[in-house]
């Protein structure tokens, strides 16, 4: 992809969430805009790219005043996501090691978990979801019928295809 294309798909991205149309977004709206680019960072990760954009903004605003601290500006997210794209950071993790996880976490080999299962591996567990986030993932990987989710058909679902 050639360079012009990569800084025209991080536009388009920022521009959804770009409601004034000032070329500026709501800082909790970066993760969103970060992962419609197919970059998965970690909400540590997440964090450590907003503080290191907003430390950028602080410090080119010693004369004049700009946008409010909670907003990330165009300007200064472009170069930035460019770096990320192009190092191609971030990357998604691989369906077979997808796969393993669960596998491990399906400690009777039934090719399943049960909601409760998840939860509990999901939010006690290295970085824990959040309620929102467990929400969602439960509303995508659930099966209503069995309350189960059945992780090989979760994975085929969303699995990014990089091609």
């Amino acid at each position: 992809m050639r360079l012009q294309e990569i800084q025209k798909k991080i536009k388009d991205a920022f521009e959804v969430f770009d409601h004034e149309s000032n070329d500026t977004v709501d800082v909790r709206e970066i993760g969103t805009i970060i992962r419609s680019l197919g970059c998965c960072p970690s909400e540590g990760e997440l964090h450590d790219l907003i503080a290191e954009d907003l430390l950028s903004q602080v410090s080119s605003r010693m004369v004049e005043e700009e946008e409010p601290t909670g907003y990330i500006r165009l300007e200064k997210f472009l170069p930035m996501m460019v770096k990320v794209l192009l190092e191609r950071r971030y990357r998604p993790i691989p369906e077979d090691l997808l796969l393993q996880a669960f596998e491990v976490l399906d400690s009777a080999k039934e090719g399943f978990l049960t909601k409760e299962e998840l939860v509990k591996y999901m939010t006690e567990e290295g970085e824990p979801f959040t309620q929102e986030e467990m929400e969602e993932m439960l509303s995508a990987a659930l099966d209503p019928e069995t309350n189960t989710i059945q992780y090989r058909d979760y994975l085929a679902m969303m699995v990014i295809d990089e091609n």
